[in-house]
Order: C-alpha cells, then sequence, then structure tokens
C-alpha cells in the first residue's frame, strides 16, 4: 500500500521524483490553484502561461509534466486539471481534489515518491487528497507472470510514497483525516482486489476463508454458515442458486460492536461469485465480466472492516450471500419453486435473476436482529444500467427520507448515485398462480422490480434502502481520476458515511 504523509516542507529542497501542483479552468485560459505559490514563484509567475502553451487547459482529467525549475530537488513537475476555477472564496470541492490526485498517481506509476501541492483548506481537503492519491495508486499484478506487463516489459509499480505539503503532522485533525483516508482506501482497494479475483480461485468458500481471515485481523466476530447450515436454516434461496455449482454456497455473517453505540446498521451484500446466468444462460458476451457479480458482498466485508479500523460509535453487521450460479443437471429451472429463509415460495421465472434470490434470505436473517436499518448493496439490473449508465447506481428504499439520506451520503463522499422509485403498480406483475411471488416482473422498469421483490424479505417496520450497483461497479473503459480499469469498489465509502453519520447522530 502506498504510503501517506504531512509535511511542511519546503518545496524546493524536498527530494522527490516530482511535485504535484493544480492548474483549474479559468474564463481567460489555466489558472494555477493554491499550494503552488513556491513552485509558480520559481517560474518567475509564469507557470500557467508555461502549461498553457504546453497545452494545458486545467480540464478535470489533464496531466502535464514538465521539468522542475533550476535548484529544485525534484525533476519534474506534474501539473493536473481540477476543472472549472471555484467562484470566488468558494474553494475547491472535496471530489474535484480527490479526482486530481488520483490523476496524478496514476500519471506517476514508477516513481517512488511525490509531494503533493495542491490545495489544503482544511483537514476535509486533506482527506480527499490523501484518499484521491491512494485509491489512483491501485493496481492488480496478482497473475502477471514475474510482473510484466501484456508487452513483456517490467510493469511499473504504483506510487509508493506520497507526501502531502501544506498538511500539519502536529494538527489532530489533520492527523485523523490520514488516518481516516488510509483505512477507508486499504478497504476499498481490498474490495476491488476481490472483484478482480478470478472466479477459479474465489468462490463462494475461498471468499468466506478470506473474511475470516479480515474478521480475524480487525477484531470482528464472524459467522459462515456452509451447505450443511443452510439446509438446516431452510435458505432455500441461496441454496437454490448455489444448486447447479461444484462449489457450495456460503452465508458470513460480520459483526463490529461499539461499546458506546446506541444504533445498529445491517449491511447486505450480494456475493455471487460467477454467474453464469445458470440454466437461463447469458448469450456470449454477456458473462466475460461475471466475476464481479459479487462486488455487492466486498463492499460490505470492505465497510464493516472500516467501521472497525476507524472505531465508529455503530454497531455494523455485515451479511455476504455467497454462491455460484451454474448450469448442471442439479440446477435449478425455471418452473421451480423455492421455500425461502422467510417462509414465503419464489416461483423462478428467470434464473439469471438469482441475486435477488440470496439477498432476499440474508435481508431475512439480517431482519431478525431488527436493526435501525438495512442497506444492501448488488450489481442487480443491467436494467439500471440502461437507466442510468456505467458510472451511477441507483437508490430504492422504503422510506423516502431515508432514501435521500443515503444518497446524500453518496454525494458527499463522491459516488455518483440517484434516488429510485419502488412503483406499487409494478408488484402486481410478479404475482404467481403457484408461488407467493415470483422473481420476475414486468420487463419495463426492471431495476424497480428487483427492488420492490427485495422489500418483501425485509422484516416489517425495518428502515431498508437498496443499492444497485451494476453500472458502475466494473470499470470496461480505461481509467479515469482515482477509478481504474476492473473492480472500482463502488459502495464502500457510501456505507462507510452513512456508518459515521448514524455514529454521529446526524443521518437524515
Amino acid at each position: 500500500m502506498t504510503a501517506l504523509t504531512l509535511s511542511t516542507a519546503a518545496v524546493p529542497g524536498l527530494r522527490a521524483d516530482a511535485i504535484v501542483v493544480g492548474v483549474a479552468k479559468g474564463a481567460n485560459g489555466p489558472v494555477v490553484a493554491p499550494g503552488a505559490e513556491a513552485v509558480d514563484a520559481a517560474y518567475d509567475g509564469r507557470l500557467a502561461v508555461v502549461l498553457e502553451t504546453l497545452g494545458a487547459t486545467g480540464a478535470e482529467g489533464e496531466a502535464t509534466k514538465l521539468p522542475a525549475p533550476s535548484g529544485f530537488k525534484a525533476p519534474i513537475v506534474l501539473a493536473v486539471g481540477l476543472g472549472a476555477e471555484p467562484e470566488k472564496d468558494a474553494g475547491y470541492g472535496a471530489e474535484a481534489l480527490r479526482r486530481a490526485a488520483g490523476t496524478a498517481a496514476r500519471a506517476l506509476f514508477g516513481a517512488k515518491k511525490a509531494a503533493f501541492a495542491l490545495p489544503l483548506a482544511d483537514a476535509a481537503a486533506v482527506g480527499a487528497v490523501g484518499e484521491g492519491a491512494l485509491l489512483g495508486a491501485y493496481s492488480f499484478d496478482a497473475y502477471k507472470e514475474n510482473g510484466k506487463d501484456a508487452k513483456g516489459r517490467p510493469a511499473k509499480a504504483p506510487l509508493a510514497d506520497v507526501v502531502l505539503l501544506g498538511g500539519k503532522p502536529r494538527d489532530r485533525a489533520h492527523k485523523d483525516a490520514v488516518e481516516r483516508a488510509l483505512a477507508l482506501s486499504e478497504e476499498l482497494n481490498r474490495a476491488r482486489d476481490l472483484v478482480n479475483t478470478p472466479p477459479n480461485d474465489l468462490n463462494p468458500a475461498a471468499f468466506a476463508a478470506l473474511a475470516q481471515d479480515a474478521a480475524k485481523a480487525n477484531g470482528l466476530k464472524i459467522q459462515v454458515l456452509d451447505e450443511k447450515a443452510l439446509t438446516k436454516g431452510g435458505y432455500g434461496g441461496i441454496l437454490g442458486v448455489g444448486s447447479g455449482s461444484a462449489s457450495a454456497p456460503r452465508l458470513v455473517k460480520l459483526s463490529y460492536s461499539s461499546p458506546k453505540a446506541k444504533k445498529h446498521l445491517a449491511f447486505v451484500g450480494k456475493g455471487i461469485t460467477y454467474d453464469s446466468g445458470g440454466i437461463s444462460l447469458k448469450p456470449a458476451g454477456h458473462n466475460e465480466t461475471m466475476k464481479c457479480d459479487m462486488a455487492g458482498a466486498a463492499a460490505v466485508l470492505a465497510a464493516v472492516v472500516t467501521a472497525a479500523r476507524l472505531g465508529l460509535e455503530v454497531n455494523v453487521t455485515g451479511w455476504l450471500a455467497l454462491a455460484e450460479n451454474m448450469p448442471s443437471g442439479s440446477a435449478v429451472r425455471p418452473g421451480d419453486v423455492l421455500r425461502m429463509f422467510s417462509g414465503k415460495t419464489v416461483e423462478v421465472l428467470n434464473t439469471d435473476a438469482e441475486g435477488r434470490l440470496v439477498l432476499a434470505d440474508a435481508l431475512w436473517a439480517a431482519s431478525q436482529e431488527k436493526p435501525d436499518a438495512i442497506i444492501d448493496v448488488a450489481t442487480l439490473t443491467g436494467a439500471m444500467m440502461v437507466a442510468l449508465g456505467n458510472r451511477v447506481f441507483g437508490v430504492m428504499a422504503n422510506d423516502d427520507a431515508f432514501r435521500g439520506a443515503v444518497h446524500e451520503a453518496a454525494g458527499e463522499v463522491g459516488e455518483e448515485a440517484w434516488p429510485m422509485p419502488l412503483p406499487e403498480h409494478l408488484r402486481k406483475g410478479m404475482d404467481s398462480p403457484v408461488a407467493d411471488i415470483a422473481n420476475m416482473g414486468e420487463r419495463m422498469g426492471g431495476g424497480l422490480v428487483a427492488g420492490l421483490f427485495l422489500r418483501e424479505f425485509v422484516g416489517e417496520g425495518i428502515t431498508w434502502a437498496h443499492l444497485d450497483i451494476a453500472g458502475p461497479a466494473f470499470n470496461e473503459g480505461g481509467p479515469f481520476g482515482y477509478t481504474p480499469k476492473g473492480g472500482t469498489g463502488t459502495a464502500v465509502r457510501t456505507l462507510v458515511r452513512v456508518a459515521e453519520l448514524t455514529a454521529a447522530g446526524d443521518l437524515g
């Protein structure tokens, strides 16, 4: 993991591979952002002019390298775009800083140390820059032979050491911001690693074992229900989905408890370690990235561990519903009826609508503890991607105020989300002539139909929200900002923020 430190050292004498400065998009060209005053002075106040000559505009995502001024110990200055210049006295937003720092970290792969001279107006800015740099420095190289890239060249290692210039090493708020950024980024990157791990090495049992390791390392209680315990308990949804695979399903319960907690949150994650669609087999071109169908469970694991590492004053229970959805002679078939853990029966009309089946059992299990609120996270429907694209997740809930609070929490941490309704008229489409409910309904509004199905398995009187992260959980395009290609760790920050606000009594 990349190291993160605070420093008040003078820029010219600092030994580093690069100095990172920010540049904004002004009305008349690029504008050098606060934090870079010493660097700008070394260019005789003409840094913006030099950058404009090199084609820089200050737009988000830009990264422009130029030789450092004479007398600097660092050989390179890297200018990263912050986007539009803010209004007077408004300051730069946390997400703009986060993305710029991530862009810089990605541009500096292969470097050992970089000093970030970006705007650090307060502790929130310190945390945002630190977080962006740590997330941008992520790479997943576990399966690359001898550390070489696709062309056989030695792969560049991530930036090893980030120094935040202008950060105050003795300031408690600044130190807390660094500690939070480290804990959150390390656990979010754990989620990314899980999503990127190929399914031949991450079946339900292997995922459960990794969760046990994380629990042991962070003082969490953990309970793993294997296929025998699931059968005895009557978890028909999880067992049905996993019945076609040689790798048996698991239900994992992780518990973090604070002696000062006044509230209890439950996070439930969909953990389909590979989704072939089952008997309703996915067509070619739709299954190559289905190792990411456990991104919800990965996010829940990371969020619970982060809550523990930060010592949040709230009890958090994580439920990981783990199964592999495969076709075989023992697989669940369209037309089968499953008796769920809640006792309700479900007619399976499409075996590729499997995520809602494992979540239904886990939601009911979570409900038995009567938490103050439940949030489930899942790469659930292609329909949500059609509605919101690849970078925005949908938020549904059985309480409008809670939906709004979760949406607002996502915005605070830079995760793009959008509140979605649960129209009652769509429920009728799931009526079944042979069971209590079917796992499919109307095609139009399919993401909302899935949310309505899940609502059926939330205990009475319990506040609940559903995050459909099908779009942003796995980035098939090029990297941007602090977001890499592949697993992104989407929803980890939202869950942690909800836990922080709940602990402080400020949610909603």
